[in-house]
């Protein structure tokens, strides 16, 4: 509801209808319309960022850990890309949100900051500019990759997309060797 709806207008008789939950009961649990709406945007931010450090925790290599970190959010479905559009709209009206996000973005942020400073570490990367600011920049990268695509403004096709990230990716981090990350 609320990727369809957004925060302002979900209400509890919308997910009664969608959920076949009473509104007597939403409201007894949740107590108001905004804690509900806020227990769902936090449910569905951490089991973005719960996928992302799975995925992480899946690669042993850094570039190949970034690449499929990197693959994993640009496939979300788009009733995801909306959500996560919704919580950051929301979260800049919203104190309690807006805090939350804080959180959220650091441990989001935080498996690409550990690739990326362990090929450092592991030779793999000959870094031309710090890990924090290669991490900003394929964070911002990303993001903006939602809103566009939320938007549904013209865009690159999703391959050339990726070939281009990476491509610029592989720069930043001065990764001279072969990759087995095959283009999609």
């Amino acid at each position: 509801m609320l990727a369809e709806r957004g925060y302002e207008n979900t209400r509890f008789a919308d997910v009664s209808a969608a959920s076949g939950v009473a509104i007597s009961t939403l409201q007894n649990y949740f107590g108001s319309r905004e804690d509900m709406v806020i227990e769902a945007m936090g449910l569905s931010v951490e089991r973005e960022v719960a996928a992302l450090e799975a995925v992480a925790a899946a690669e042993r290599d850094p570039w190949e850990r970034l690449v499929a970190m990197i693959d994993r959010s640009l496939d979300n479905p788009d009733h995801v890309r909306r959500m996560l559009v919704e919580f950051w709209r929301a979260a800049m009206r919203d104190d309690e949100l807006h805090k939350y996000s804080a959180e959220v973005q650091k441990r989001y942020r935080a498996p690409f900051l550990t690739a990326i400073r362990e090929g450092g570490e592991q030779g793999e990367f000959t870094l031309t500019h710090g890990p924090d600011d290669v991490t900003d920049f394929l964070f911002s990268i990303l993001t903006g990759a939602v809103i566009s695509r939320v938007l549904h403004h013209p865009t690159p096709s999703p391959a050339d997309f990726r070939g281009v990230l990476l491509a610029q990716l592989r720069l930043m981090l001065g990764l001279h060797r072969a990759s087995p990350a095959a283009p999609r």
